[in-house]
This record gives structure tokens, C-alpha cells and sequence, in this order.
């Protein structure tokens, strides 16, 4: 494998800017910095027909959502069906990102896939431990299919996604939905997401340096975000420790070349597809981890967008 031109250019200038790792900065200061980075290498905000923002009791408090929808909210009087449902989950690390950093992704998504979006802020780590996280997005799945003839949804066309850690939220709620009584996805997108809390494959040797997620970062993202080693092993942090896969929708996972969670990625794709459920690999193997939000730079991450959003589109049966 060798990097995508511009994802080259990209690296050796953050090689040649420098730059501090994350504990070496305040939680607030690395928060800020993100996104600020975001804005300069993001894609721009495209229009859609409506947002709104709302916050839904959760058991920590109060959990933030956005919807967009990508066009006029279907009536009981409009022959039109009621459309299809994405429900978000942002990466980066368990610690930054949020709706705002995701918020072009998810217009994009809204707009590619016709469908309508449902960003979760869930709350993040140091200040919020595992299981925190995931008990905020329980609640907002939850809280999406007990409201979606208000939303204009439709109740067999709901998918779940998410890049990176968000990814990990995404894994985690998709196998608890399967375990449950009236709740169903018709797909997961799982974006380049850590699976295995351990850290301890060998594509955390291969890439532990130099491809813009470090291994070094990412066992300390593990570290803030869970309570203690025995936290790794628990399946609700570490999907790919689940003993039981049954129910799963299908799956489409997105992977790059370069990253140090790449094995644990490839493992989960094998483990699915040994359970009989079908699996759309799309492996950008000349990319790193993070360039998912990095359209502005990356033609790549443009193509991956609409990759995404082709797979949803034939999840929910519009093309």
C-alpha cells in the first residue's frame, strides 16, 4: 500500500508544523483546537430544508440532538411515503467532536441519501466515563423510534452511523438493538471505528506512528474514556469481544491502509460475515484515520461521503 498523494502532502505538513500531544494541552484548549482544525480542512455547509435543535432527558442529564431534514416533512395527507432515518454518532476520541465539528458531514448525508439525520451529542470523556457515552445514545435510538411519525420517519428504514470512537457507539448500539423486542436497523456504517479497548494488535506496531492517528494517542483516548483495564473487556466498550452477533444488520465498514486499528476492523468484518450477515467493505487502503472529515483537503473523504450515502440509499431501498 502507498498513501494517497494528497494524504501524504497533508502528513508531512502536520510532521513539519510540529505540535504538542493531547495531554500535554488542557482538555478545553484540545477541544478548541479541533474545531478550529476542522473548519480548515472540512467541507463546506451545504443547505438543507430544515434543522432543529433539541435536548431529550437522558439518565446523565440532558442529551443535545440535531435534525436535518433534506426535505418538506411528509404528511398524513401527502401520498409521498415517509422517509428514511440516519441516526449519527460523531467521532473523535471519546473526548472532542460534536455537532457542531460533524455538522457539514451530516448535511451532506441528509442531502446524498435523502434521508433525515438525528446528530447526537453525547457526552464525552474525561469529565464522563464509560458508560456514559452509550447510555446517552441508547436513549436518543431510543427516543428516535418512539418519535418518528412527528419526525416524518419511517419506522423500517432506520440506520445507524459513526466515524471512529462514534463508530464504537454505533457497534455497541447496533448489537443491543438486535437484542431487542420492536427495535430494528436496517444497516450499520461503521467508520474506521476502534472495536478492541486492549490496543494490542499488530497494526498498532505497523502504524503506531507517523499516519495522523498515533498509537500512543489512542491508548491514552482509551484511557480517558474508560475506568479501568477491566472496562477493555467489557463487550458494551469493546463490540468485538460480543459473544453473540445474531440479529446484526448488515454491515458496511469503511477501513484505511493506515491505521493502527485496522486489524481489529478487518477482524469484526470476518467475525459478521462467519455469522451469516452481509457485509459491504469499503477499504481506502491509501488513506488515514480521520479523513473522514477532511473533504476540504481530501478528494478522498469527498468520495467516501458519497460512497456512504450510495450504501444507505440501497439499505433503504431508494436506489
Amino acid at each position: 500500500m502507498s498513501l494517497d498523494p494528497q494524504a501524504r502532502a497533508f502528513l508531512d505538513e502536520a510532521a513539519d508544523a510540529g505540535g504538542s500531544p493531547p495531554w500535554e494541552n488542557s482538555i478545553v484548549q484540545f477541544r478548541a483546537d479541533f474545531e478550529e482544525f476542522i473548519g480548515t480542512v472540512g467541507i463546506s455547509a451545504q443547505p438543507v430544508s430544515r434543522v432543529k435543535n433539541l435536548a431529550i432527558d437522558g439518565p446523565h442529564g440532558p442529551v443535545p440532538l440535531r435534525i436535518y431534514w433534506p426535505r418538506t416533512i411528509p404528511t398524513d395527507s401527502d401520498p409521498r411515503p415517509q422517509l428514511p432515518v440516519l441516526i449519527h454518532f460523531h467521532g473523535s476520541g471519546f473526548i472532542v467532536g460534536g455537532l457542531e465539528s460533524h455538522d457539514a458531514i451530516c448535511r451532506t448525508l441528509c442531502l446524498q441519501a435523502d434521508c433525515i439525520v438525528v446528530a447526537v451529542d453525547y457526552r464525552k470523556a474525561p469529565e464522563n466515563k464509560f458508560p456514559a457515552a452509550i447510555d446517552d445514545c441508547w436513549v436518543a435510538t431510543n427516543w428516535t423510534f418512539d418519535h418518528l411519525k412527528e419526525l416524518g420517519g419511517d419506522r423500517d428504514r432506520v440506520a445507524v452511523l459513526g466515524d471512529s470512537t462514534g463508530g464504537n457507539n454505533a457497534a455497541v448500539i447496533a448489537q443491543r438493538v438486535a437484542t431487542t423486542d420492536n427495535l430494528a436497523f436496517c444497516l450499520q456504517v461503521l467508520i474506521y471505528p476502534p472495536l478492541d479497548m486492549a490496543a494490542n494488535t499488530p497494526s498498532y506496531d505497523t502504524y503506531a506512528e507517523g499516519y495522523n492517528l498515533t498509537a500512543p494517542v489512542m491508548r491514552w483516548f482509551i484511557d480517558q474514556y474508560l475506568n479501568s483495564d477491566e472496562d477493555k473487556y467489557n463487550p458494551k466498550a469493546s463490540p468485538l469481544l460480543t459473544d453473540d452477533l445474531s440479529g446484526l444488520p448488515p454491515l458496511c465498514m469503511l477501513t484505511v491502509g493506515f491505521d493502527p486499528l485496522r486489524d481489529e476492523e478487518l477482524q469484526y468484518i470476518n467475525m459478521v460475515q462467519s455469522a451469516g450477515i452481509k457485509v459491504e467493505h469499503n477499504d481506502f487502503q491509501n488513506m488515514f484515520h480521520g479523513f473522514w472529515f477532511m473533504g476540504g483537503r481530501i478528494d478522498a473523504a469527498r468520495k467516501a461521503h458519497a460512497d456512504v450515502a450510495r450504501s444507505l440509499q440501497k439499505a433503504f431501498g431508494t436506489v
